[in-house]
């Protein structure tokens, strides 16, 4: 099919090269506007943007899609469809309309479940057994549209926000090409959401990422693995912030929230308002990610130490 293809990060290049290799023919690529990203903040163009460079397609890269003309532009196209994966900008009514087959998103959720822009975290965080992909027929609404096709898979114990994108972006390429065929042939039977179901998956604030001592082991360490590896679990020790990269419920012992209870090569465990978490793989400001025994041989931690509990 003749496809417009509008997405941005590494979970949309995906899909959007999967489409290519099964033969369609990408028309146009839309992506969000080269921007600063990394240390250096050096502008950086998106994952779509040098995918599609690589395969000479034509590109565009409007800061909205309510500029002036570019309505028209994408009409003479006379695009098939429009598949949106991670776009990061509204599709206004007038744009929906435009391919012949409407505009269908690739979601990283098994919806009406998390809609959104941040699933994949809420779904960690919220300590959901299983996630998927919803192929969505768009309309007006976030997320809301009659759901297509899906495809779920189990969130493992051990499973961040990184490792769990990445079995996502997998599977979502591989639904937007099955859909594409079942779509063209009319075989696709639409199925609207049901609202009492749905939820919410608001973009994640690094406010978020600041550790609570007082919460139980469990929900700290779902935390650990959202945050991973963006903003980073973190929390203040003796006022230097630490970053924790990697963490688990360890056997329960007493101590205040975020008190140190025993350091070693192993971990270390600190105490929460319910259990105990042994600190696995942790980062100091400005240095390397380190496991828990380089850790301490350049910051040693006493039993008694402790993390700060955030103000709330």
């Amino acid at each position: 099919m003749k496809i417009i293809f509008a997405g941005t990060p590494a979970f949309a290049a995906r899909a959007l090269e999967a489409l290519l290799a099964a033969g369609h023919e990408v028309a146009l690529v839309l992506t969000q506007p080269d921007r600063p990203a990394g240390r250096g903040m050096q502008v950086t163009a998106s994952a779509v943007k040098i995918l599609a460079q690589q395969y000479e397609l034509a590109l565009l890269q409007p800061h909205s899609l309510k500029q002036s003309g570019l309505d028209t532009q994408l009409a003479a196209i006379g695009a098939d469809v429009m598949v949106v994966a991670a776009y990061g900008l509204i599709l206004p009514t007038a744009i929906l309309s435009i391919p012949r087959l409407g505009c269908l998103n690739i979601h990283a959720s098994l919806l009406p479940r998390w809609r959104g822009a941040a699933p994949i975290q809420r779904a960690i965080l919220a300590g959901d057994r299983e996630t998927g992909i919803t192929i969505m027929q768009m309309d007006q609404g976030l997320d809301t549209g009659t759901i297509l096709l899906q495809s779920s898979i189990p969130i493992a114990p051990d499973d961040t926000a990184q490792t769990l994108h990445d079995k996502l972006a997998l599977i979502g390429a591989r639904c937007i090409v099955e859909t594409m065929p079942l779509l063209q042939q009319g075989r696709l039977a639409a199925t609207a959401q049901d609202e009492t179901a749905a939820s919410y998956a608001p973009k994640l604030e690094k406010t978020e990422a600041e550790v609570d001592w007082r919460l139980d082991a469990e929900q700290i360490n779902r935390a650990v693995r959202a945050f991973n590896p963006h903003p980073g679990a973190h929390s203040r020790m003796h006022g230097i912030p630490l970053k924790i990269w990697q963490a688990k419920v360890a056997a329960s012992a007493a101590g205040n929230p975020g008190e140190v209870v025993a350091a070693g090569r192993e971990g270390i465990t600190v105490a929460c308002g319910n259990g105990t978490l042994l600190l696995k793989i942790i980062q100091k400001p400005g240095g390397k990610k380190m496991n828990a025994g380089e850790f301490l041989a350049g910051y040693p931690l006493q039993p008694g130490d402790c993390f700060e509990c955030r103000n709330d």
